[in-house]
Order: C-alpha cells, then structure tokens, then sequence
C-alpha cells in the first residue's frame, strides 16, 4: 500500500458561481463541499495527508467557521495562488516526505465513492499515473462561425474529473519544469505528467462525480448523495457535525 498525500483545491474564486458564498464553502446537504471532499480522504490508511489549499483571504472565516472540524481531521492548510498550478506549487512544498503518490482533487467535487478511491489509488499505484474519467455521452458538434461543420466521433472520449493521483516524483519534477512549458497548453495535472512523456490511465466513472460549478448543481449534488446508501460510522464523528450527517 502506497502512502497518499492529497491536496484539495479550494483556492479558485468561483466567478461563475455568484452569491455570497464561494463555491467550495457552499452547503451540500448540510455540510460545506470542502468538508464533505476532505472526509473522503481523512480516514483511509492510505492516506498519510491531506492538504486544504485555500485562498489567502479566505483563511479567517475557514479557520473560525470549520477550524475544529479540519482540525478533527487532520487536515493542512496551505495558500493558494491567482492560478491552479500556484495552487498546487504551494501545496507541493508541504507534501511529506514519506509521500510515495500525491492526489489532486477539486474541493467541489463531492459527491465521489469509495470504490472510485480504492481503484483509483491501486491503479497509480501500480502505473504512476491514473485519473478518474467517464464515458462523454453527448452529441458533440465543431462548429465554426455559428455553423456545424462536423459530428466528432465521441466513441474514444472521456470526461476528465479528479481525483488524479501521481507518483510523487513525477508531479513535483513536472512542476519544477512548468515554467518552460506553454502552460496555455496544459489544462490539467494529467496534461502536464503527459508532457513529460508518462501515460495517464483512467478509473472509468460516470457523470456523478459533479463539480459544482453553478448554483443549480448544488441541488444535483444533493441528490446524488441522498441516494446513495448511508454509511455507518464506525468511530466518533467530528465537532460541530450535523445530528444526521448525511440527511
């Protein structure tokens, strides 16, 4: 078993959004997004860290409003920059040693499984390199000057979603050579693990694992959750949690 540090990206500034509220901080059926991806993680053996990377004005209301529960868990926080990669490149610099693959998820992205995780971590454990991905289902159109030009084949496409898990030396010598990329180029951490000429495999998934992106996904989200099973807990739950933590 392969020691997993995971930073959850929580840093963006959620413009698409709106409201009050940032997206990672959100309620999702009674507990913030980030709390609820954080959780995924806190508790597995593998795991021997997890990383919030939030944004620096944003540390006063995460420390008074969630401090008890990241404390709870273990968690560490980390600053994050006006981009994803400085998001991460900060975050790496916290990574522990003992770290022998490193995940890289999305705060926003709550609604995961276990069975995703567990196949998730064997499969980078065993190939350095894998991702969480679903089959694109939808009709997609190239389209120039507002008129189809062509039906792209989708029989050979996936939706890219995170968790992505890398081996550790992998992600942080990707990181040190990223200023002598074209970084326009590269979209994500799988992209960038490609450019250093190492193949990224995928955990097949489906359209479940949502990112949170408008107001109207929170409600999918919350669907989602409710009907999956409950789980059980097996020891104490953290501070300040819901009567029902997963109503």
């Amino acid at each position: 078993m392969k020691k997993v540090s995971v930073i959850i990206c929580a840093a963006g500034a959620s413009t698409r959004f709106g409201g009050d509220r940032k997206k990672p901080f959100v309620d999702v059926a009674g507990r913030a997004a980030f709390i609820r991806s954080i959780e995924y993680f806190a508790e597995r053996d593998d795991v021997c860290q997890v990383i919030a990377a939030i944004s620096p004005e944003d540390e006063e209301i995460v420390k008074v409003k969630w401090g008890a529960a990241l404390a709870f868990n273990g968690v560490k926080l980390s600053y994050g920059g006006a981009e994803r990669f400085e998001t991460v490149a900060k975050a790496l610099e916290l990574v522990k040693d003992e770290a022998e693959l490193i995940a890289v998820h999305d705060a926003v992205r709550c609604c995961l499984t276990k069975d995703w995780i567990d196949a998730l971590f064997k499969t980078a454990g065993e190939t350095g390199a894998a991702m969480l991905a679903c089959p694109v289902v939808a009709t997609l159109k190239k389209v120039e000057n507002g008129t189809i030009v062509d039906t792209v084949d989708r029989s050979a496409l996936y939706e890219a979603q995170t968790p992505q898990v890398f081996d550790a030396v992998w992600l942080k010598e990707g990181y040190a050579r990223l200023d002598s990329l074209d970084k326009s180029k590269i979209t994500d951490d799988a992209q960038l693990i490609e450019a250093l000429g190492h193949p990224v495999h995928i955990v097949e998934t489906d359209h479940s694992n949502i990112k949170i992106t408008r107001k109207n996904d929170v409600a999918i989200a919350e669907a989602i959750i409710k009907s999956r099973p409950k789980p059980k807990p097996d020891g104490p739950v953290g501070p300040y949690s819901e009567e029902d933590m997963w109503r």
